[in-house]
C-alpha cells in the first residue's frame, strides 16, 4: 500500500533539481466544457504549486448542464503516455478521475504497482448521466484493481453510500466511519466523503479511516449548482500530499480552497456554475489596483496554510 509522505522529508524530487516543483501524475478525461476532467487538475493542482503530467484517458462529450456521451482512448495510448512521461521525471503522487472502461483503470492499476511507494488518491464521480450496464462494469473494475492501490478515496457521499454499500437497510444514512468500513474492505486506508448532509442550511465533509473520523468540515450550503467541484478538490488535496503535507492538514487545506473556488464559482453558459479555480490570482490584480496610487506593500503569500483555516470554523 502506498505511503503518505513525511511532512518533514523534502517535498520536491531529488533529480534534476532540488529547487524543482513537485510532480504530479493525473489519469482523467479532458472535460471541453473546463467544469472538470483535467481542466479542475490542472488549474487546481497549479494554484497548489505542482507540476502536473496529464494523461489524457479520454473526452466527455458535455456542456455545464450535462453529460452526453464518454469516447475512452485505448489502453495502450493511456499505457503509452504515462509511461514516457514517468522514465523522465519523478512523481510524488498519482491522481485517478474518470478513466472510461475497465482496460483503462487495468492499466492504470499495473502502472501505480510498479510504483507502489507513491500515494494515490482516486475520485469517484457520479456516474448516473451513463448507461447502467456501463456504470456496473466499470465500478466491479474499479474494487478490483483499483480501490487496492488507492490511498485516498474521494467522492460525495450519496455517490459513494451507493457504490460501496448497495445493500443498506438501515433508517439513517451511513456515516463517515461505515463508508470508510466499506471501502477499506477493498484495501482502502482514508476515506474523504463530501456532502454529508448535516442539516437544511449545512454540509459536512469527513475525512475518515475504518477506526476514526480523522477531520470533519462544516460549510454552509450553496444555492448554486456546481460541476467539477469534486474534482476540484481531490486534485487539490493530491497535489498538497505531493508537496509533503499530511494527510490532515492537506484535507484541511484542499477543503478550505475548494469553498473558496465555489464562493468565486461563475457561471460561463447556460448550465451549471464552475468553480473559479484561480481566484487568488484575480484578488492580487485588486490588490494591485486598489494599491496603485499609493505606497505598495509586499503582497500576501497566496499559498493557502492549513493553520489559518480550523476545520471547525463555519464557511460557505
Amino acid at each position: 500500500m502506498p505511503q503518505l509522505p513525511d511532512p518533514s522529508s523534502p517535498a520536491g524530487p531529488t533529480q534534476p533539481g532540488e529547487a524543482s516543483l513537485p510532480c504530479v501524475m493525473v489519469f482523467n478525461a479532458n472535460d471541453p466544457s473546463g467544469a472538470g476532467g483535467l481542466s479542475a487538475d490542472l488549474t487546481a493542482m497549479s494554484s497548489a504549486s505542482a507540476h502536473v503530467l496529464a494523461v489524457v484517458t479520454g473526452t466527455y462529450v458535455r456542456d455545464t448542464s450535462e453529460i452526453h456521451d464518454h469516447i475512452a482512448f485505448d489502453e495502450e495510448a493511456v499505457a503509452d503516455q504515462a509511461r514516457c512521461a514517468l522514465e523522465d521525471m519523478p512523481v510524488q503522487a498519482f491522481k485517478v478521475g474518470f478513466v472510461g472502461n475497465p482496460e483503462n483503470l487495468s492499466t492504470i492499476a499495473g502502472i501505480t504497482t510498479d510504483y507502489s511507494e507513491v500515494p494515490v488518491i482516486t475520485y469517484m464521480p457520479d456516474l448516473s448521466w451513463w448507461d447502467e450496464l456501463a456504470i456496473e462494469t466499470y465500478l466491479d473494475a474499479c474494487v478490483e484493481l483499483l480501490l487496492p492501490q488507492t490511498t485516498v478515496l474521494v467522492g460525495n457521499h450519496s455517490t459513494l453510500c451507493r457504490w460501496l454499500l448497495p445493500e443498506w437497510e438501515g433508517d439513517r444514512p451511513p456515516n463517515p466511519r461505515e463508508v470508510a468500513r466499506a471501502a477499506a474492505v477493498h484495501g482502502v486506508p482514508y476515506t474523504l466523503v463530501t456532502g454529508f448532509n448535516a442539516a437544511d442550511q449545512y454540509i459536512e465533509s469527513h475525512l475518515a479511516s475504518p477506526e476514526a473520523v480523522l477531520a470533519t468540515a462544516r460549510y454552509e450550503r450553496f444555492e448554486a449548482t456546481f460541476s467539477g467541484a469534486g474534482d476540484t478538490l481531490s486534485a487539490a488535496l493530491c497535489a498538497l500530499i505531493a508537496s509533503g503535507a499530511d494527510l490532515q492538514s492537506a484535507s484541511a487545506e484542499a477543503l478550505t480552497y475548494l469553498d473558496q473556488c465555489l464562493d468565486a464559482g461563475f457561471q460561463p453558459g447556460m448550465g451549471h456554475a464552475v468553480p473559479d479555480r484561480l481566484f487568488w490570482a484575480h484578488e492580487d490584480d485588486e490588490e494591485d489596483a486598489d494599491g496603485a496610487s499609493g505606497d505598495h506593500e509586499e503582497a500576501p503569500d497566496s499559498q493557502l496554510d492549513a493553520g489559518d483555516f480550523p476545520l471547525d470554523t463555519t464557511k460557505h
